[in-house]
């Protein structure tokens, strides 16, 4: 199958591509390598064609006319909460209006469906766990609100126009790849801190829990939703949930070395609480979570070591 994947330079996008690859389709990237993205060229597998475009240019129409996919996974998006709640206009754009374009471009140009990488983040703080797929959704950032709304336009152009989805709600992903040095992504950020003997920050008391999956996990439910799932969504992720405090002591010991912990307040958008059931995922993709907590921290730590070269 022909796939465009867009944010495919990025961390999760890179290890969607690779998967893809390594299933036999044809595979073209789309992203715009933006600082703040997390998009690398040094993540874009030199088997794909690559495109440097903003998903939100009106140039991406070219590259639906000259790739001509079946199916994109739609992964492009301004990802961080704190950016949104800073930036809340930019945070529209790139994820509401992006999402309209590439919308446009797969009706103009015959796709015939698109993969969303949505997020648990739409669900926001819920009365009771774990989360399902009828959990209601009330996001409590503009991040959130923007997923939720993307979502809401996957429906709209299936209704009017015939063109399938499949919407992913991930819990918190990470893995190799993942940027170390933003705001988001705490194995990443606490894994490389630790590798060089550097600070930790750890936010509220450390006690939150979320619920975290491996990335190559990830990538294969979008492989298994280019044919699964039809106008459905799916909470993608492991059903356990783990620490602040725990994710250090782990990644701690790993690596073999204590590091300062400096204690910070809650920050703007943060939930306390959140765990997912994938039961649905797992009777209708076919998907569950593979890679354990201890292996997953295990293989990042590996990562990051040899990127670092400590």
């Amino acid at each position: 199958m022909k796939v465009l994947v867009t944010g495919g330079a990025g961390f999760i996008g890179s290890h969607v591509v690779d998967v893809l690859i390594e299933s036999g389709h044809q595979v073209s990237i789309v992203d715009n390598l933006w600082e703040h993205g997390g998009g690398r060229m040094e993540n874009v597998n030199p088997e794909a064609a690559f495109y440097e475009i903003d998903v939100r240019d009106p140039a991406l129409a070219g590259v639906f006319k000259e790739e001509r996919p079946e199916a994109v996974c739609h992964l492009a998006a301004q990802h961080s909460v704190k950016l949104s709640t800073d930036d809340p206009a930019h945070d529209a754009r790139v994820n509401a209006l992006g999402m309209i374009n590439l919308l446009q471009c797969c009706t103009q140009f015959g796709a015939r469906k698109v993969v969303f990488s949505s997020s648990g983040a739409t669900y926001g703080t819920v009365e009771k766990m774990p989360i399902d797929e009828n959990t209601p959704q009330h996001p409590e950032s503009p991040y959130a609100i923007t997923k939720l709304a993307s979502e809401h336009y996957l429906r709209y152009w299936k209704a009017a126009y015939g063109l399938d989805f499949t919407s992913l709600r991930y819990g918190n992903v990470y893995g190799p790849r993942q940027d170390p040095t933003g705001e988001a992504g705490v194995i990443a950020i606490f894994a490389r801190a630790i590798l060089l003997g550097e600070p930790v920050r750890i936010d509220w008391d450390g006690e939150q829990q979320k619920d975290y999956v491996y990335v190559r996990d990830v990538a294969r439910a979008n492989r298994l939703a280019l044919t699964r799932g039809s106008g459905e969504a799916y909470c993608i992720a492991t059903g356990q949930g783990t620490s602040v405090n725990a994710l250090y002591r782990g990644l701690a010991d790993i690596v073999g070395r204590e590091v300062e912990i400096i204690k910070s307040p809650k920050r703007p958008g943060d939930i306390y609480l959140s765990t997912f059931n994938c039961a649905k995922s797992e009777k209708e993709l076919g998907w569950k979570a593979e890679t354990g907590l201890e292996e997953g921290l295990q293989l990042t730590v590996g990562y990051f070591r040899n990127s670092l070269n400590v």
